[in-house]
């Protein structure tokens, strides 16, 4: 009688679910990489450490295959709610057992949710609110990619739309939380403190404006980032990796962007760490961001961008390094403050569309006293060109440079050239410059400009005597409606001026060389 019971209402479950669920509208998206690249990208060739034998800097494989799926499923019970959960499969590097690419593929940890979320609009009110783990882009035009921040991020995002001009969008989210392990050697804290003032609260509000032939949205964004945010993990990510420049992310590298230096480039008394980042007495330090992106397209077939950014994030103590080898120890400020302007203007043909881009962004004024004058950012995306940015599919052999700060630049672009039906082609050429002074050099453990910060996945930290020429080549060809092959060729020549860096605190040399890339990915996407 018991499993007669149970089995009545087993099937009353299962009816009751199914009932419900008639009435959802079930939705879903994709898209499958496969992609096979070679190249070097490492702007250092050869280093030498004292009188040891030179060795070969950048040990990584010429050659890499990989592949990633990205799921994207919507439960939509009507227009004024819905669900969504967006998963990850990958990246399986082809061969790699932790992955689940080698023989056999049965590697652990390779699903993940990229987003949770879900949407709902307040009844009797034109309000919609979105709830979980979202992407999240500040405002931006030129080519696409906030500046400061572009990511997926926990969060609460509510938008108003007043009137077919106006609308209105505010949020709060929560990048990082319970990270901390409690074991802090600047306070002499132990594990008793964990999870302890670590938390980074963000909230921001945008303001779309449209027009005929013009669209803005500034905007403001105002955060709180705790004393133990960015110090000392164990190993958030997961990857077996235990330091600084791990602070619980896989997109962007928040300590090299926020902080006035990366831990690995600052030479103290106490040794290079990150906890001499920084003692402070404060609980938690303010940061802030405005930016104004603007489109015109009045004037078609002319269409021109332009974005303003600034950003500040308040000092949290101050730090020891060494100006030079061997010389005095200097008290640098943790103050990171500056901006950053975008610019592009295209003409739409026929057959391609050529257009002109530049950008220059504030940098280091040569003393750490003061901080930092590059612009502070989270998660910055730049798409204006394909190697030193993400233009195309910046995923197998993972593109450098998505940071515009302490650079600037000019390049042209002849985009979606084509001449043979579902053919097209986009060439790019652009010269990079850095707008820090040659001071800051002497403050540096090694060449952090080739070395740490291509690693590092930020721009090469480029003074005003250094350069950087990139040459890209973006072909796409359609194969079906819904498959795409798409190859890009990349070259950048490094024009580094070797007697700088020279004068990096360091007993080691080093040999400079160009960077290039060749790569085809396959994308199905539906």
């Amino acid at each position: 009688m018991k499993r007669i019971c149970t089995l009545i209402v087993a099937a009353a479950l299962v009816f009751g679910a199914a009932t419900g669920a008639s009435a959802i509208d079930f939705k879903a998206k994709g898209q499958w990489l496969m992609g096979f690249g070679v190249g070097d990208s490492s702007l250092v060739s050869k280093t030498r450490s004292g009188n040891n034998a030179k060795e070969k800097a950048d040990k990584e494989d010429t050659f890499d295959a990989q592949q990633r799926v990205r799921l994207q499923l919507d439960a939509v019970a009507s227009e004024a709610l819905s669900g969504t959960v967006y998963f990850e499969i990958g990246t399986q590097k082809w061969g790699q057992a932790s992955s689940g690419g080698s023989l056999g593929a049965d590697g652990n940890n390779v699903v993940r949710v990229k987003n949770a979320y879900i949407d709902w609009a307040i009844p009797q009110t034109d309000a919609k609110v979105r709830m979980g783990i979202q992407g999240l882009a500040l405002p931006n035009t030129v080519a696409g990619g906030s500046a400061v921040l572009d990511t997926d991020v926990a969060a609460v995002v509510g938008s108003y739309k007043f009137n077919d001009n106006v609308s209105l969008t505010a949020f709060w989210a929560r990048p990082f939380n319970d990270n901390f392990d409690g074991n802090d050697p600047r306070y002499n804290d132990n594990a008793n403190d964990k999870n302890y003032l670590d938390n980074m609260d963000l909230f921001g509000v945008m303001a779309p404006l449209t027009f005929d032939g013009v669209n803005l949205t500034p905007w403001v964004m105002y955060g709180i980032m705790g004393k133990n945010t960015l110090t000392n993990y164990s190993d958030p990510d997961g990857d077996g990796i235990s330091n600084y420049q791990n602070p619980g992310s896989r997109d962007g590298n928040p300590p090299y962007t926020l902080m006035p230096f990366p831990a690995a480039s600052v030479i103290s008394n106490n040794g290079a760490s990150a906890a001499n980042l920084g003692g402070t007495s404060k609980a938690y330090g303010s940061m802030f961001w405005a930016g104004l992106p603007l489109a015109v397209t009045m004037f078609d077939p002319f269409n021109i961008e332009l974005d303003i950014n600034y950003g500040y994030v308040e000092g949290m103590g101050r730090y020891d390094v060494q100006k030079g080898q061997g010389g005095d120890i200097v008290r640098g400020s943790t103050e990171r403050q500056g901006w950053l302007a975008k610019a592009l203007v295209e003409y739409k043909m026929d057959w391609a569309t050529p257009g002109i881009f530049g950008w220059y962004a504030s940098g280091d004024d040569g003393s750490v006293k003061n901080g930092s004058e590059r612009m502070p950012s989270l998660v910055p995306t730049g798409n204006m060109t394909s190697y030193m940015g993400d233009g195309n599919y910046g995923w197998i052999r993972q593109d450098i440079g998505v940071d515009y700060a302490g650079t600037w630049g000019i390049g042209g672009q002849l985009k979606d050239m084509s001449f043979v039906q579902d053919l097209k082609h986009t060439f790019r050429l652009a010269y990079w410059g850095g707008t820090n002074s040659t001071s800051m050099v002497k403050y540096m453990r090694n060449a952090y400009a080739w070395s740490e910060g291509a690693s590092a996945g930020t721009v090469p930290y480029l003074t005003t005597k250094d350069g950087l020429v990139e040459f890209n080549l973006v072909n796409s060809y359609k194969i079906y409606e819904n498959l795409e092959m798409n190859l890009e060729l990349d070259y950048l020549v490094n024009c580094m001026d070797n007697s700088t860096w020279k004068k990096a605190n360091t007993a080691s040399s080093f040999q400079k060389q160009d960077m290039w890339k060749a790569q085809v990915i396959f994308a199905y996407s539906f």
